[in-house]
């Protein structure tokens, strides 16, 4: 069954600064009147939200030879920088059309959360446009996987997200599972508050490395081998949720709502850009 195409009722802009890059950073969501999907407007070029715009471009010089740490979009001569959290909160509030206007590298870090994202977009209102869309239903199982992480898009009639966070033991990271059954306030209460974080190790390493600087651990979750530095998780399972919450933005790529049961094992940003890819060569194989 198709589903109404939904936008934002009216302009919202959010100001914060770049999570990498340290630079002010400044998104304005716009409503869209005609059915052209998610797509980013930035220095009079339009960038559809879309695996083909995916951009392999480095946020930071330290990310010349290592995994993706964000997902970036750009053209030949654009690229911006760490959209998942606003793609996610836009797909969790059903939003399918909009005009996402940047100033800046990358979009606003904020919390960390996309929390702030839905909360603007709530205040704005929503609105249901006349046209309708058909999600990407895969019709056979895909998995893929990499040194032990995996992620399984099976056929389902209705949206299911799962994801399980484990960095095994003795890690002060419990192991642990987030759920999201694709309705709006199950993503507004249990994926949209979590926030990013890291390991204390990690950040420990991206401060050598000149990243995070701006940041304080009252600004970053950052966990220590007693739990959170200078700060508190929002719920037990904030981690988990929060892996959730970029699964759900990243898979956005496929460039429509997805139905499907998603299920995500210690996955990260390159393997869920594959997972996009491999959905969308099954549908347009079939």
């Amino acid at each position: 069954m198709s589903v109404s195409r939904r936008t934002i009722a009216s302009p919202v802009r959010l100001s914060g600064t770049g999570l990498f890059t340290g630079e002010p950073a400044g998104i304005e969501i716009r409503p869209s009147p005609e059915p052209l999907g998610l797509r980013f407007v930035h220095a009079n070029e339009t960038i559809p939200v879309h695996i083909r715009s995916l951009s392999d471009r480095p946020v930071h010089p330290a990310f010349e030879h290592m995994a993706p740490r964000c997902t970036s979009i750009g053209s030949g001569t654009t690229n911006i920088a760490t959209i998942e959290h606003l793609m996610s909160a836009l797909v969790g509030l059903g939003i399918t059309d909009a005009a996402l206007k940047l100033t800046g590298p990358e979009v606003p870090i904020l919390d960390g959360s996309a929390l702030p994202f839905v909360a603007a977009v709530l205040d704005a209102g929503t609105q249901t446009l006349d046209q309708s869309v058909e999600p990407i239903r895969p019709t056979e199982t895909i998995r893929v996987e990499h040194n032990g992480a995996s992620i399984t898009i099976e056929p389902a009639g209705s949206p299911s997200y799962a994801y399980t966070l484990d960095y095994g033991p003795g890690s002060p990271i419990a192991a642990a599972t987030a759920r999201w059954s694709g309705d709006r306030e199950g993503y507004i209460d249990l994926v949209a508050p979590a926030r990013t974080f890291c390991l204390q190790t990690e950040a420990d390493a991206m401060h050598k490395a000149g990243l995070f600087t701006h940041l304080t651990t009252q600004d970053m979750l950052v966990v220590g081998e007693s739990g959170p530095i200078d700060n508190g998780f929002r719920f037990p399972n904030e981690c988990a949720a929060h892996k959730l919450l970029d699964l759900i933005g990243d898979l956005a790529l496929v460039g429509a709502p997805l139905c499907a049961r998603v299920t995500a094992e210690k996955s990260g940003h390159a393997l869920t850009h594959r997972a996009a890819r491999a959905i969308l060569e099954q549908i347009n194989a079939d």
